[in-house]
């Protein structure tokens, strides 16, 4: 992604803590998988952690400074996707705390 010296910094720092982030509360949440209710816990905050590197990316996008449309649609897409995919493992392990 070329983005602006000032942004690179900035706002590339912050996409780069939120979109790891998801990973690793994912990893966290299969650690604790024995335990329903932590590993959607930190399933959810995996979404959120989703959802802020996708705030980012409009932001940079709306305010000017991620111009190439192409790559702006590509990495849009892939977040939504993840987000649903993320949702659906959610809604998943909730109904099986729900039959346990």
């Amino acid at each position: 992604m070329e983005l602006p010296r000032f942004e690179f910094y900035e706002t590339g720092s912050q996409i780069r803590r939120s979109s790891k982030s998801v990973k690793s509360n994912i990893v966290e949440g299969y650690g604790r998988r024995k335990y329903i209710k932590e590993y959607i816990r930190f399933l959810i905050y995996a979404q959120a952690s989703n959802d802020e590197t996708l705030d980012h990316l409009e932001t940079l996008h709306l305010c000017g400074s991620f111009t190439d449309e192409g790559k702006y649609n590509a990495i849009r897409k892939t977040l939504n996707v993840l987000g649903r995919k993320i949702n659906m493992f959610i809604q998943t392990l909730e109904s099986k705390k729900q039959i346990a």
